[in-house]
């Protein structure tokens, strides 16, 4: 049997975009997509340009492609940034002065504000997976155990 682990791409993204020590990720203005700033992203999250002496990698990568590839992978579309959205309501911590840019929008039906039950339902688009779903079978992964409701 497979136990999945806490640690999936949803599920770390999900606490980023919650954590209010994280700048780069945030909830758009409904709280139905994210916002990524890539240049803040790479810096904050992947430590490009900086000498990371002893501290564990968040992921495995320091290419912004392969977050957005794993973003794919897991469902979430990336939506077109008009200069409104990026500005209004989307910086819930009130600084706009922060924008490294490109800014990047992104959406998943089951990744929503204040619904961590939603994330058992992001499953990574596997060959075994996308076969289930054109069969119009339903795949689901378990939410970890400090966070069953």
């Amino acid at each position: 049997p497979v136990i999945p682990r806490p640690c999936t791409f949803p599920m770390k993204l999900w606490l980023l975009v919650n954590s209010p020590c994280v700048h780069s990720v945030r909830w758009d203005s409904r709280g139905e997509g994210l916002f990524i700033d890539q240049g803040l992203f790479e810096q904050e999250l992947l430590g490009v340009g900086l000498s990371a002496a002893g501290e564990e990698e968040l992921f495995k990568t320091k290419n912004f492609g392969s977050i957005v590839r794993q973003l794919n992978l897991y469902g979430f579309h990336k939506l077109t940034v008009s200069p409104a959205s990026s500005t209004v309501g989307s910086r819930p911590r009130g600084d706009t002065s922060y924008a490294d840019g490109p800014l990047h929008h992104f959406w998943n039906p089951h990744f929503r504000y204040g619904r961590p039950d939603l994330l058992v339902k992001i499953k990574r688009l596997t060959k075994a997976n996308k076969e289930k779903l054109d069969a119009g079978l339903e795949v689901t992964s378990r939410l970890p155990d400090d966070l069953q409701y």
